[in-house]
């Protein structure tokens, strides 16, 4: 069983409010449209983050979100929690700016550890820039093998860093799509002009603040500093500086002001990708998981998060596909309890065969122990 997220909160309505803001209760228009709402998308994983998208679309596909990719739209980068995250393009450098320092700090120790200096942080610029200039674009082992070129070692958790710092930097972003599981590096000013209407500091964490209640709320300062990273008094003066544009809700929530109130307790069965925002997206996930079943979802609590099925806004299971083979794909849905109706899940997973342009072959529950 589930519990409340705060005491005098109604579970029904945190649950029915948070599957409306997502666009779970009700669509989007387009990729853009969703990224513009929520501003920030877990990423790590491409496949699975355009499903978080295509969740959320009334006419989804995979060729609909590569589109908005190329069409710069939407951008994948690190923005904030040391994390690709589909970002709103124009909040992306505003968020660097508030959220990348923290991220920094944190991994200051590794850059010690790995020889990550001034100097060779200076020479990977350099090298990145001749590569990607002129709206050229590189994969990950193309950018690490001009970095090795010149004497800079890309062995362990080298290569890999050195990307991370200079997108944090605001430098690179993902560009091209490569594979549907890869992009290729590009320059981010080339890729993404910076705009002069960007706001500055306070705006941008007050924008911030008011995105994350608008398409994740109701929400609590510490589900916004867990989700941005940020420390706690900066969550804090987030939401000051959000001011007007964000109301309580219940004892220490939050929505955007012009949040719809649900009028209807939440329904609906949804199958949802790993890393998907409706879980992921809440420092305390207990509205709509126990600690329990979480356990479920993060098997060993090893970061890696499977996906999951949720009915009427609560995690009720996980679920799995097989290789597809000329007859199609079979999905296997593992509930957490037994007795659980599977069937209420097949129209979910209808749409996201079709989002794939599979052919799905059978759906089958897990077998028991």
């Amino acid at each position: 069983m589930t519990t409340d997220a705060s005491p005098g909160t109604s579970l029904t309505a945190l649950r029915a409010a948070r599957l409306r803001a997502q666009g779970l209760a009700s669509p989007f228009g387009s990729p853009s449209e969703a990224i513009e709402h929520l501003v920030c998308v877990q990423a790590q994983d491409l496949a699975a983050a355009k499903w978080v998208l295509g969740a959320r679309l009334a006419d989804a596909s995979e060729a609909a979100i590569d589109a908005a990719i190329e069409d710069r739209r939407v951008v994948r980068s690190w923005p904030m929690r040391g994390t690709l995250h589909f970002v709103d393009p124009a909040m992306l450098r505003p968020i660097l700016r508030i959220a990348a320092p923290r991220a920094r700090l944190r991994s200051a120790k590794l850059e010690r550890d790995e020889g990550l200096d001034a100097h060779v942080l200076a020479t990977a610029r350099e090298v990145a820039i001749g590569l990607l200039s002129g709206g050229r674009s590189a994969t990950r082992d193309e950018l690490q093998a001009a970095w090795s070129a010149v004497g800079i070692s890309t062995d362990g958790q080298r290569g890999y860093h050195l990307i991370w710092v200079l997108a944090t930097e605001g430098l690179l972003c993902n560009g091209p799509v490569e594979t549907r599981a890869r992009q290729r590096f590009v320059l981010l000013d080339e890729w993404s002009p910076a705009s002069s209407s960007e706001p500055g500091d306070d705006e941008a964490l007050a924008r911030l603040f008011t995105g994350y209640a608008r398409g994740h709320g109701p929400v609590t300062v510490r589900d916004f500093a867990w989700w941005t990273g940020l420390t706690l008094t900066q969550a804090r003066a987030a939401a000051a500086e959000a001011g007007a544009t964000v109301q309580p809700w219940g004892d220490d929530h939050f929505v955007a002001v012009d949040a719809p109130t649900p009028t209807a307790a939440p329904d609906g069965d949804h199958v949802l990708a790993p890393f998907d925002e409706y879980f992921l997206g809440y420092g305390d996930r207990t509205a709509y998981c126990s600690p329990d079943d979480a356990l479920r979802v993060v098997p060993g609590k090893n970061g890696l998060f499977l996906p999951i099925l949720v009915r009427d806004g609560e995690v009720v299971g996980t679920w799995r596909r097989s290789p597809e083979r000329r007859a199609g794909t079979t999905v296997t849905l593992d509930p957490f309890r037994a007795g659980t109706d599977l069937e209420g899940f097949a129209p979910a997973l209808e749409r996201w065969a079709e989002f794939w342009s599979v052919r799905l072959a059978g759906v089958e529950a897990a077998a028991a122990g």
